[in-house]
């Protein structure tokens, strides 16, 4: 059985009684914070070890450092098997830090985004930047023309006048 299945069963284990899972998200929130507060202090784009390794370098459980890394698979250059991942597994993981900052603002994590470690890695207005690009892609955006709307075919009119007649 792989790592990650060992966490999930523990997160569903702990489903059946609201104190016991916010317990157990809230210890897992504070140790990842703590992990990437670690990672972007030292400026770490590429980490190297077994599950085992990270796990001691950055105070998780083997169980957590697999929901760790599925975390940040998509912040990666090259993605790791998640669902292979045992204690003695290799792995490398190369951290693209834009993609890293905008999926933690995907995933609504402000304790991650906030971190004051950015500073040393995306200034300020990078940041920034990356957050405005995060909310204009998440904007709904509607194919629905209004009454009153112009035409989108380009006359000037307005669509009722136009081609909405």
């Amino acid at each position: 059985m792989g790592l990650l299945t060992i966490w999930q069963e523990n997160l569903d284990e702990s489903r059946h009684n609201k104190e016991q899972i916010d317990a157990f998200i809230k210890a897992y929130f504070k140790k990842e914070e703590d992990a990437y507060a670690k990672i972007l202090e030292a400026g770490e784009t590429n980490i190297k070890g077994t599950v085992k390794e990270l796990g001691e370098k950055y105070s998780l459980e083997p169980a957590e450092v697999a929901a760790f890394i599925d975390g940040i698979n998509t912040s990666l250059e090259e993605p790791a098997d998640v669902e292979a991942l045992e204690e003695d597994t290799e792995v490398s993981l190369s951290i693209v830090w834009e993609k890293l900052y905008y999926n933690m603002c995907k995933a609504k994590a402000p304790w991650l985004y906030e971190l004051e470690q950015w500073d040393k890695i995306l200034d300020a207005d990078k940041r920034m930047e990356i957050r405005n690009r995060y909310k204009k892609d998440m904007q709904a955006v509607s194919n629905k023309v209004g009454r009153n709307d112009p035409c989108p075919c380009g006359s000037g009119k307005k669509y009722k006048k136009c081609c909405g007649k």
